[in-house]
């Protein structure tokens, strides 16, 4: 259990240090898409990256060939989806869900933050955040595609064109309407 053997040892820091090269690489060729704030899309292919890096290191039934092809297969399918989603919003939106306002000129959107699990203490926080001290002044909280909030002060709202295609931004989207 402690100990097995040099050879174990061995073959982790050999692989080991080429598995990582492998991963170096692929990562840079597959683009910077990869390595991006994550949406659930890609922090999949992320976790599945490290599982098959995992893999390659302490698995002795899995060859270095082997884990660069599954490493290479992992980041040509990001690739392929990433350019697909790119290209066919159909393919975006089956990956990716639409952003959410959260809170509009003032005031909370609770249908829309119950829908999506979040307090008003994180819209609070994420106010405090972005450097405002007053819930008045904010037009937008919107929950973006990766978790993140994006916080709008009312003296940047301008005509909210930004806002095309964030559920409950519609023009004419008021109170707690849903998209």
């Amino acid at each position: 259990m402690w100990w097995d053997s040099w050879a174990d040892l061995g073959r982790i820091l050999a692989v080991g240090a080429a598995a990582y090269v492998t991963l170096v690489v692929v990562l840079r060729f597959s683009g910077k898409r990869t390595l991006a704030k994550l949406n659930a899309y890609d922090l999949v292919v992320t976790v599945a990256l490290g599982s098959v890096l995992a893999t390659i290191l302490l698995s002795s039934d899995v060859s270095w060939a082997e884990g660069l092809t599954a490493l290479a297969l992992l980041a040509a399918l990001q690739m392929l989806v990433a350019w697909a989603s790119a290209r066919w919003g159909g393919v975006r939106s089956v990956l990716t869900a639409r952003p959410t306002l959260l809170f509009r000129e003032g005031r909370p959107l609770p249908g829309h933050m119950e829908e999506q699990r979040v307090t008003l203490d994180e819209i609070r926080q994420a106010v405090r955040a972005s450097g405002s001290g007053d819930l008045a002044d904010v037009a937008a909280v919107v929950l973006e595609t990766d978790g993140s909030f994006s916080v709008v002060p009312s003296s940047k709202i301008g005509n909210w064109s930004a806002f095309e295609g964030v559920a409950g931004a519609e023009v004419g989207a008021t109170g707690d309407q849903a998209a």
